[in-house]
């Protein structure tokens, strides 16, 4: 059975940083955003953050709000590997749905990090779909917040808190690592 670590928490909190430190390690991560990611360039939309959250919020409406966490499933089973991340779990529902797919396999990671970490670290990362400023970053926190994000960190197996250093954090995500290998 493939064990599972899935990455929870605020926009730039630290869940693309933990996924890249798995990476280099060999692991596959599963991004839950490129899932949403993927629809806006289907729909011919440009990839702000307005068109990926109106995407987003779209979608769970239409098709509940475990929806994407259902498209990942296949993805994870095909890739045939005992250890694969999930970056960017959002909600209760995402959660249930993976632990019906893969049981005690499955380990919820929450990424804690305060508001004016995080809004450093969108104004260096520069994405196409990121805040300019920090009304916009907490605009894009109460959506994801909406969408049930901070249930999922409540009910977090594994919470880690990535405020201080980037090499602090990159070592904490590899001891959990080799925990779960």
């Amino acid at each position: 059975m493939t064990k599972i670590l899935a990455f929870v928490g605020m926009p730039a909190s630290g869940k693309s940083e933990a996924s890249s430190v798995l990476r280099n390690k060999g692991i596959t991560v599963i991004n839950m955003g490129d899932v949403i990611r993927e629809e806006v360039v289907r729909r011919g939309l440009e990839p702000t953050d307005m068109n990926t959250g109106g995407i987003g919020t779209e979608m769970r409406e239409k098709e509940g709000r475990a929806v994407v966490a259902r498209r990942c499933v296949p993805k994870i089973r095909a890739t045939g590997e005992d250890l694969i991340a999930i970056d960017g779990v959002r909600s209760v529902p995402e959660v249930e749905c993976f632990k019906e797919a893969f049981g005690n396999d499955f380990t919820l990671v929450s990424i804690d990090s305060d508001l004016d970490t995080r809004f450093m670290r969108v104004k260096a990362r520069g994405r196409s779909d990121d805040m300019q400023d920090i009304s916009a970053l907490k605009v894009r926190d109460e959506r994801e917040l909406g969408w049930g994000m901070g249930e999922a960190m409540k009910i977090a197996d594994v919470v880690i808190t990535n405020n201080d250093t980037l090499e602090e954090f990159r070592e904490k995500i590899a001891a959990l690592v080799g925990r779960a290998q």
